[in-house]
């Protein structure tokens, strides 16, 4: 249960459970022996094997003192929370030394480009500038975000946001665009015979599927119940009742935006099947105002994403990088950022997205954990008397993330307001 602040204010503070296995690798990073460890903390040896065993778990003040006579902060020792990882977080995680990860690293092009270090390294994972040809270059060591990925066993993302959570004053690396292969002759005629309207219909039914592809791809990973291919393909194009009562479904919302969404529906949609780009098929569904309902599917067949993707330019639908997010987590982000300052309404956001970009959200059996970009954060009352509510606001990374991508987002996913994002675009509190 969320408390008030002033309750608690009397009280110790809470144990922080001290990771043994980060305690180890930093003293021997140190090239301490426990004795000399133990001279500098005021303890016993005993009590630092004990804390390294994991026996034990040290006093707040007494965690301070191991993280000063170790050089380094005392969140390097307990562990970050999910979704505020750095990247010395992740080397710890991945069990691997300096010299490990140095020698992991040289085996790459960009690694021996970059003459890789231990100490250059180090400098990289505290925040120190790092010496050296090309290190401050972002398109050079763009390219060893790939390697440092393959080296801790994690998502090129996490890479990326680890970097960006350590070094906050510097530009974030440039990652290579792969070049998109030139799209099929045959493809594109098919797509050029088609009339602006069927267009339209056929790129925004492409995206949906896209969209929900992505969907079920996140209910797999996070092990939640999921249809399969030849039932989710199948997209609600609309339900055989008055808008006014049962409202548009996604698939229309999109043709909305193009303002092509009228009565010609079934004409533009039948002409597509007719050229094998689209199949039709119609079921019901019950519906809570009007009962049981017609509704119409359509889905898009090879041929017709083919013709999709070679008109928008899209042969293989590679999709956002790596370190970008999906259309659907965007539009979440975009929505927190939007409420800025004041941040959104706690109950306005919740769902899976939280899982992915929520601070302190992981999914199940060994999930990666968020990405860290929004943050739910107390707001007093009047007075300070107690926390009146919560509200979802954007993390420095989440801030950081915005204003670095936010113009390739508006070419990615042109149809999602961002409206009023240019001041944290501009670095504006």
């Amino acid at each position: 249960m969320k408390s008030s602040v002033d309750l608690y204010a009397s009280m110790p503070l809470p144990l922080r459970g001290i990771d043994s296995s980060r305690l180890v690798a930093r003293r021997v990073e140190s090239g301490l022996t426990r004795e000399e460890l133990a001279e500098r903390v005021g303890v016993s040896a005993r009590m630092i094997f004990f804390y390294e065993e994991g026996r034990h778990t040290p006093t707040p003040s007494r965690l301070e003192r191991l993280a000063a006579a170790l050089d380094c902060e005392a969140e390097v020792l307990t562990g970050a929370v999910r979704g505020q990882e750095t990247l010395v977080d992740l080397r710890y995680a991945a069990g691997l030394t300096l010299e490990r990860v140095t020698e992991l690293l040289r085996a790459s092009p960009a690694g021996r480009e970059l003459c890789v270090s231990a100490s250059k390294i180090s400098a990289l994972e505290n925040g120190r500038p790092v010496r050296g040809r090309h290190w401050q270059k972002p398109e050079v060591t763009g390219r060893l975000v790939a390697p440092l990925a393959k080296a801790y066993r994690v998502p090129v993302r996490m890479i990326m946001d680890a970097w960006m959570r350590t070094r906050p004053g510097e530009q974030a690396p440039i990652l290579a665009t792969q070049r998109k292969p030139e799209a099929s002759g045959k493809a594109l005629a098919t797509w050029e015979s088609l009339n602006e309207r069927q267009q339209v219909y056929l790129g925004e039914i492409m995206r949906e599927d896209r969209m929900r592809e992505t969907e079920m791809w996140m209910r797999r990973v996070q092990r939640l119940p999921s249809q399969k291919a030849a039932q989710w393909r199948a997209l609600p194009l609309t339900l055989q009742a008055p808008p006014s009562v049962v409202g548009y479904t996604r698939l229309q919302e999109r043709l909305r935006r193009h303002d092509v969404h009228d009565p010609g529906t079934g004409p533009t949609v039948h002409a597509l099947e007719r050229r094998g780009l689209v199949a039709i098929t119609e079921d019901s569904v019950e519906h809570p105002a009007v009962g049981t309902i017609g509704r119409v599917l359509v889905e898009i067949t090879r041929r017709g994403r083919s013709a999709a993707r070679a008109g928008l330019g899209e042969p293989r639908d590679p999709g956002p990088a790596a370190h970008l997010l999906s259309e659907w987590l965007w539009g979440v982000v975009a929505r927190v950022a939007a409420a800025e300052p004041a941040g959104l309404e706690d109950d306005r956001l919740a769902g899976r997205s939280l899982f992915f970009i929520g601070v302190g959200y992981r999914g199940k059996a060994g999930g990666r954990p968020s990405r860290g970009l929004v943050d739910s954060v107390p707001v007093m009352a009047p007075g300070g008397t107690h926390v009146a509510e919560y509200r979802w606001r954007l993390t420095r990374l989440g801030r950081r993330h915005v204003a670095e991508y936010l113009p390739i987002y508006r070419e990615l996913y042109s149809h999602i307001a961002t409206a009023g994002l240019d001041d944290i675009a501009d670095g504006k509190p």
